[in-house]
């Protein structure tokens, strides 16, 4: 009922392709989005079990899952993962830095006490 095609079972094809999305998660990239720590995602995955923005399971075996909607969720996600892999791989690199840094300190005073 309210559906253009409603089908009771399987489906198989080759596309599909979801219209009229509303805004795409691109704003996760602007300099005035707000990414959650990842202390307070951890607090969140440990008091809901389920990443901020997505629907719990038992939301989903309530309401069942609109294709569209979860597919602009996911790449938001993803945007949202890669943006914490950039910052993870500035703070890597920097550490090497500071331990080469160090390791040629150790190095100098090592040759000094011989």
């Amino acid at each position: 009922t309210g559906y253009a095609l409603s089908v009771n079972g399987k489906i198989a094809c080759e596309e599909v392709l979801v219209e009229d999305m509303g805004s795409w998660p691109d704003y996760v990239f602007a300099e005035d989005y707000k990414l959650m720590s990842l202390a307070e995602l951890e607090k969140s995955i440990e008091q809901n079990f389920h990443l901020p923005g997505l629907p719990s399971a038992a939301e989903i075996e309530e309401n069942g899952l609109s294709l569209g909607d979860m597919q602009k969720r996911m790449i938001e996600k993803i945007e949202e993962l890669t943006l914490y892999t950039i910052e993870q791989g500035k703070m890597i690199s920097e550490l090497q830095q500071k331990m080469e840094t160090l390791e040629k300190e150790n190095a100098k005073l090592r040759n000094r006490t011989k």
